[in-house]
């Protein structure tokens, strides 16, 4: 599947960072991860770190899927909101796995000193603000049950959202755990450091069978070599639609743009992650050189070609709308691209065993928390190697 289109900024700011070789020969481990983005990445990084021999490999060159094209906002807020995601799996859940996000927003700091990063991982505020008066009233409701359970947040209503930001808005929630970070880059360093301890990586190579055995699988490539492994683990994000044989989530196409650098917003922009009320939601945020990217205009996905003509028409939709939103803000288009992303009925992702593929697992992160939902999903697996349960796989499970 095509998952992205033109060049995204990540990409062509980064270059090729590392290259690694196709697989040409059998070989065995106690773990093969099937996917070399973010996601895999921080999957490996895990496993290595508990002590398995760990391969991971990909059919395409690494992270050049939907992690080259993501926008690596890292927020706790998931695509639902508390409030209503109470209402679909209950008070205990819904703020469990809340505060999971939260936490691992900073487990990934931690991550990025212990490898000594360079992919930019800056904290920022987080504000999600009304798209209409409407809005506002059950955004309010939203920002009570918030504080409520104990997040560090505060209410701005629309002569401080204009006055901080220049943004029109009737009210917003203003969150004190975000941040954002260059995921393209941390996936090419957390598997270069680990490659250092042991980690094999192949990339163009793609996964073609899997036997299922009684105690282990054996995994064909399409280059022709074979992996003997006690467990497979699928990081391969909105691909896994092609294995999974029940639907569990629902496409969609989206739109992304960058600007030129820009010294003209101020402080609290550049310090602060924006997204909006709106179906489909707008969302900004800023590089670390001092770019301002803006995404949204999200339609059901359909397939790569009819997503990628729309790439023009949809750019000029989202410079109107950040033209609307923040007037005083000069924005000019540098670069633009389109990817594919996914929704699950409830927001959550889908982490752990199926029961129609014995000895795997699966880090199914969707919606806009990707990456924190990959944090937890790789400590949630490692945990579940070591025969521990986590109280959340049970809210993430498949068949629920």
């Amino acid at each position: 599947m095509d998952i992205r289109s033109n060049e995204p900024y990540w990409l062509v700011n980064n270059g090729i960072l590392n290259a690694y070789p196709s697989l040409r020969k059998d070989t065995v481990c106690d773990l093969l991860i099937v996917g070399a983005g973010i996601t895999g990445a921080l999957m490996a990084h895990a496993c290595v770190g508990a002590g398995f021999k760990t391969i991971v490999i990909d059919q395409r060159e690494v992270a050049n899927g939907s992690t080259s094209a993501t926008t690596s906002m890292l927020q706790y807020e998931i695509d639902v909101p508390l409030y209503q995601l109470e209402k679909l799996i209950g008070e205990v859940g819904a703020l469990a796995s809340y505060r999971a996000c939260r936490n691992s927003i900073w487990e990934l700091e931690k991550i990025s000193k212990d490898i000594k990063s360079d992919s930019g991982f800056e904290a920022k505020n987080s504000l999600y603000f009304a798209g209409t008066g409407k809005d506002a009233k059950w955004l309010k409701l939203e920002f009570e049950k918030r504080l409520k359970a104990g997040f560090e947040v505060e209410w701005l209503d629309k002569k401080q959202i204009q006055s901080n930001y220049g943004l029109q808005s009737e009210g917003g929630i203003l969150s004190a755990d975000g941040a954002s970070v260059d995921a393209f880059r941390l996936a090419h360093e957390l598997l270069s450091f680990n490659q250092k301890k042991g980690l094999e990586i192949f990339d163009k190579t793609e996964l073609k069978k899997v036997k299922y055995l009684k105690d282990e699988i054996l995994a064909e490539m399409d280059t022709g070599s074979k992996i003997r492994a006690k467990k497979i683990i699928y990081c391969t994000g909105y691909e896994s639609i092609k294995l999974i044989p029940e639907k569990i989530v629902k496409l969609k196409s989206t739109y992304a743009m960058v600007s030129e650098r820009m010294n003209g917003a101020t402080t609290q922009i550049y310090d602060t992650l924006f997204w909006n009320t709106d179906h489909p939601y707008l969302y900004m945020r800023s590089t670390a050189d001092h770019r301002l990217l803006v995404g949204g205009e999200d339609e059901n996905f359909k397939n790569p070609v009819l997503r990628d003509a729309l790439l023009s028409k949809k750019e000029g939709k989202l410079l109107k709308s950040i033209q609307k939103l923040m007037p005083n803000i000069n924005f000019i288009p540098d670069f633009a691209w389109c990817g594919t992303f996914g929704e699950t009925k409830d927001g959550l992702p889908y982490i752990g065993s199926h029961p129609k593929f014995p000895n795997s697992y699966f880090c199914l992160g969707f919606g806009g928390n990707g990456i924190t939902f990959s944090v937890i999903g790789a400590n949630m697996l490692v945990g579940m190697l070591q025969n521990e349960i986590d109280p959340l796989a049970y809210f993430f499970r498949f068949g629920r």
